[in-house]
């Protein structure tokens, strides 16, 4: 009987719960009361799981460590090249946006090495006498003039760079042309002007670009910015230094540049003479230009005998004298050149007006 009024109870209260709101503070209430029973129900799992997690195996862990370290190790690997990956990337592009840029003909090249020596600067790349390079060629990368070729082998070159203390580059300042020659420091990132007078229009930032004046670098590639500037008046020179603007510690891809050997009077003569063959071909028949002047003088002279011989032939006698007497000039005359030509002419042309006299004279 208690069972059945337990399970009545029990269905009115869901019944009720479920159709009314009339339950919901007490079940609110009830939720508190419950939440400590189930914690503490729950209490033993939890212990035992401390209690696991504490005296766990040394072995278990060590091998645990490990493979997290090597995971975090092949992540780091990963991420690293997706880095050196992109800044390739941009590197590339850089030299794409700056071979646009370059008049000469230009090829890429990478850096492979590096002189060991601390009191020089010079490094190794991967392109050779097999690939066209020479002596003394310039090599920049993305933002301005590293240095030139040096050494040669078949399939790698030695560049000398800017910072060398035994180089040398004639710039001059991109804001007004004041002329200067910048010298390395053996600092990768100094360079000094030498000999600049102390009233020399230069500030600091400066813009240095390549002269051409030694005919080893083609003109207007940045070299350095100017970065202090030292006036004083008890000297004669400034103190000038620079840096430069290419990153000659970072940079691992470069541009050989391949410009033109000619010197400036071979370049305009090169320059005339092609114009003066264009405007010849242009302007007529160039081809057998020493053809067509014989083949006009000569037709003239062979029309002009038979249309002055019909008008001085006339008279019967005369003419006949005449063809007698002018056989043996014309004859050698259509045997000689075109130069003789007009020496055939003028016989011919003297007795049509010599024989109408003479018949004139008979009459």
């Amino acid at each position: 009987m208690r069972l059945l009024v337990l399970a009545v109870l029990s269905v009115a209260l869901m019944v009720v719960d479920a159709r009314f709101t009339l339950l919901k503070p007490v079940r609110s209430q009830m939720s508190l009361v419950l939440m400590q029973s189930y914690w503490i129900t729950d209490l033993p799992q939890r212990l035992w799981q401390g209690v696991a997690s504490q005296f766990g195996s040394r072995t278990e862990l060590v091998a645990e460590n490990e493979k997290l370290k090597t995971e975090n190790l092949l992540l780091q690997g990963r991420m690293q090249k997706l880095a050196a990956l992109t800044e390739q990337n941009v590197r590339l592009r850089e030299l794409l946006n700056s071979s646009a840029l370059v008049n000469e003909k230009v090829e890429v090249a990478e850096l492979i090495g590096m002189d060991p020596n601390p009191f020089t600067h010079r490094i190794i790349i991967n392109k050779g006498e097999r690939d066209g390079v020479v002596l003394g060629q310039p090599v920049l990368d993305a933002r301005g003039l590293m240095g030139q070729v040096v050494e040669l082998m078949p399939y790698t070159s030695r560049v000398l760079l800017l910072t060398d203390t035994t180089h040398s580059i004639p710039v001059q300042v991109n804001r007004n042309g004041l002329r200067a020659i910048a010298s390395g420091t053996g600092n990768p990132e100094r360079l000094e002007l030498r000999h600049v007078a102390d009233t020399a229009d230069i500030k600091e930032g400066d813009l240095l670009v390549s002269s051409g004046l030694g005919q080893r670098f083609p003109a207007g590639y940045p070299v350095a910015t100017v970065k202090e500037v030292i006036h004083d008046s008890g000297q004669p020179f400034a103190i000038v230094r620079a840096v430069p603007t290419a990153a000659l510690n970072r940079s691992r891809y470069l541009l050989l540049v391949f410009s033109d050997g000619r010197t400036p009077e071979e370049r305009a003569n090169d320059a005339a003479q092609a114009q003066e063959a264009l405007d010849q071909h242009g302007g007529g028949p160039i081809i057998p230009a020493t053809v067509p002047k014989p083949a006009v003088s000569v037709i003239p002279a062979a029309v002009a005998a038979p249309a002055v011989a019909p008008a001085a032939a006339t008279p019967a006698k005369p003419a006949a004298t005449h063809t007698a007497s002018t056989p043996p000039a014309s004859a050698p005359a259509a045997v000689k050149p075109s130069a003789a030509q007009p020496a055939a002419v003028k016989p011919a042309a003297k007795p049509p007006v010599s024989a109408p006299a003479t018949t004139g004279g008979r009459e």
